[in-house]
């Protein structure tokens, strides 16, 4: 038996595993038991059942093409070609206009496969209008650490967590979501550790800093800035803050400290509906800690304010000095395995790879002369992003749309309203499942896995290692790079035809100068991977940014961010039609939109069906019993599912996993968008629940 070392698809922790594989079938799946390893040689239940999904029954096999209403199989030729003139005739149809035409690429694709996407859009279709997932789950992190420290990415690494002797961890349920990454956390309690949880439900780790002597914040959705400005309130007020660092490495303080002290405790407290004393808790420990880690996830991000919240966990870190050294750091865990990666790579409607902004002339230049193009064909604006690229399908802007590997019939907010925007374009989906999204293409191309194909995945913490190739792709499925590379090559552009990734990594060393240094023949050669920015060969990467205060913007910026409160489900606001505030997360058994996970037979027998958490004292005001099926509705649609009574949500707030399309939780959400991100607002929508 065969074992072909890889990266987990399951999160961003970036587990090393072995694929077992026999007579050309993946039928294990074993952890790498070594130093190097993320994982630190264990697996979460999600990565000892990783291997399950690859040979289901369901994968997508050849290519298909409706007509008449129905799939029908065709040749690679014929898809290609089909697809290519459909694009073709949109871009003559509509000349000189760069809003047509859209690509949403993935998080669950290779680096490499982002890299061609974006360069597909942008010099083939000649459109910026490329994104992905990341704007639903952390562009207020990229666009918040951004305007803070100058880098949207975490600052720090896994390995460090254990050695911080404060952790505050917010919007994120850790152990479920990372559980090799809440494994570190329990190494810092069992330290000695104080471990701060802010979380709007109760989840394991508050269980665990209850029975260490930590400190728990129940926390009202959608008040973290209320919340983060009160614990720096506290702070600044008794002159607890680290003022050689700030003096020396940072600015706007006077601006910001005008707006903090504008929110004391008791007033933080009142908002978000916790106590005071737990507030001034906070504060105390994070402000004498020597090295204090604030990990988030999108409980931060997925807000209208999002990008304010994140600015506010970055204004706390630089306040304490707990920047730029071991064991500090605002640290955001990402969701996906290669979410970091395809930021990283320019699958955003904004920038190049690199981060290099598609506003600027000699960025364009530089793209223009790699992919050789004339750059006074390239899109000079900014692009749409994916909510606004289903608004614009919906209002028949946007003609044709090519998903891969991404599932907005689930994924994305008002589901109602993305139906409607999918059927009115031409849409192209390259997928390994027939997904809701899939179901409504025009055209679906069969997609290799990543057991089938070459590539690199970035880290949550910013580290890149190789995907390695185990089998043969399964049926007539290609690499998501290979199908991109064909379409390029229909619409007359032979600049995407590779015959391996290593030859777009090299591509990817030229034009992204913060992997300039991760050749794939350097990670051919290591077992850790490489931590970016890696400029040179000579570059050991970097394990944590902004080290002695250097940040990669000059100076850290204090941004000044009042409380804004949520669009719907404000604490202090009664909406009697629609009283509840509804969540939405993900639970440790599944993952994403489930198209992966739900055809793994361990998890799916774990939790075969969706539901929603009502607490107790709700559903005996309303009579209902844990398990009976209740109508949930929101002012965008309803959702018939199961009531889960519990004491993990407070009163007046119930919570949805989003895996399930019986059962989609994003027919409810709220699609309104954080201004300066255009994240939407998942985490907090007004709602109610009636009998059936």
């Amino acid at each position: 038996m065969e074992k072909v070392l890889t990266t987990c698809v399951y999160c961003g922790t970036g587990c090393q595993v072995y694929l077992k594989v026999q007579n050309g079938k993946v039928v294990d799946t074993k952890p790498v038991r070594d130093g190097f390893n993320p994982g630190k040689g264990k697996l979460c239940i999600k990565g000892w059942a990783l291997h399950e999904f690859i040979h289901s029954d369901e994968r997508l096999t050849d290519p298909l093409i409706k007509k008449n209403g129905k799939f029908e199989k065709v040749s690679w030729d014929e898809a290609i070609k089909y697809c290519a003139d459909n694009f073709k005739e949109i871009m003559n149809e509509n000349p000189g206009n760069r809003r047509v035409l859209a690509c949403l690429s993935s998080a669950k694709c290779t680096n490499e496969e982002n890299y061609v996407m974006q360069k597909f859009s942008r010099a083939v279709l000649k459109t910026n209008n490329v994104d992905h997932c990341a704007r639903l789950c952390h562009a207020s992190t990229v666009a918040g650490l951004a305007a803070s420290f100058g880098s949207g990415a975490m600052t720090n690494s896994l390995d460090e967590i254990s050695d911080a002797d404060v952790i505050y961890v917010t919007g994120s349920n850790t152990n479920e979501q990372h559980p090799l990454i809440g494994k570190r956390i329990l190494e810092s309690v069992h330290k000695g550790g104080t471990l701060i949880v802010a979380d709007p439900r109760t989840i394991p780790l508050t269980e665990i800093a209850k029975d260490h002597g930590g400190i728990v914040i129940n926390q009202w959705p959608g008040t973290d800035v209320a919340l983060l400005n009160g614990i720096m309130n506290y702070i600044i007020s008794n002159d607890l803050h680290d003022k050689d660092f700030v003096d020396k490495y940072c600015e706007n303080f006077e601006a910001f400290k005008e707006e903090v002290l504008k929110m004391t405790p008791a007033m933080a407290a009142d908002i978000c509906g916790v106590k005071e004393k737990d507030i001034i808790s906070a504060a105390k420990a994070i402000a004498n800690a020597k090295a204090c880690s604030l990990i988030y996830s999108m409980g931060i991000t997925q807000h209208t304010t999002g990008t304010d919240n994140v600015k506010s966990t970055a204004n706390l870190q630089m306040l304490c000095g707990n920047i730029g050294k071991w064991g500090t750091g605002v640290n955001p865990l990402r969701g996906q395995q290669n979410v970091q990666g395809a930021c990283d790579l320019g699958a955003l409607s904004n920038v190049f790879s690199g981060y290099q902004k598609v506003v600027d002339p000699e960025a364009r230049k530089k793209m223009a002369d790699i992919w050789g193009i004339d750059v006074d064909d390239m899109d000079t604006e900014v692009g749409r992003t994916v909510v606004e690229i289903i608004n614009d399908a919906y209002d028949g802007k946007l003609k044709g749309l090519w998903v891969m590997g991404e599932n907005p019939m689930v994924s994305d907010p008002d589901i109602n309203h993305v139906r409607k925007g999918l059927e009115n374009v031409f849409l192209v989906v390259s997928d390994i499942f027939m997904t809701p999204t899939a179901e409504l293409a025009d055209v679906i191309f069969p997609a290799a896995s990543f057991a089938e194909t070459d590539g690199t995945f970035t880290s949550t913490e910013r580290r890149i290692q190789l995907v390695r190739k185990a089998i043969e792709p399964i049926g007539n499925t290609k690499p998501d790079w290979e199908i991109v590379g064909l379409m390029a090559k229909a619409m007359d552009y032979n600049g995407l035809t590779y015959s391996h990734p290593k030859e777009i990594e090299d591509e990817i060393n030229k034009a992204t100068p913060i992997y300039a240094g991760i050749t794939w023949d350097r990670l051919n050669a290591r077992r850790d991977g490489l931590q970016w920015p890696c400029r040179d060969i000579d570059s050991p990467g970097t394990v944590f940014l902004h080290k002695d205060g250097a940040f990669a913007r000059g100076k850290g910026h204090f941004n000044v961010c009042p409380y804004i409160p949520p669009k719907e489900g404000d604490p202090q606001v009664d909406d009697p039609e629609y009283p509840l505030v509804l969540s939405t997360g993900r639970l440790l058994w599944h993952f994403h939109t489930g198209t992966m996970s739900r055809r793994s037979p361990t998890l799916h027998a774990r939790v075969p069906e969706g539901y929603i958490e009502i607490s107790i004292e709700d559903a005996n005001e309303m009579g209902i019993i844990d398990g009976e099926k209740i109508k949930v509705s929101s002012r965008r649609g309803e959702v018939i599912t199961k009531a889960k009574v519990t004491h993990r949500v407070r009163k007046g707030l119930i919570f949805m996993p989003f895996h399930f399309k019986e059962a989609a939780a994003n027919i409810l959400t709220n699609p309104v968008l954080d201004p300066i991100a255009k994240i939407p607002e998942f985490k907090v929508c007004s709602a109610k629940i009636e009998k059936l």
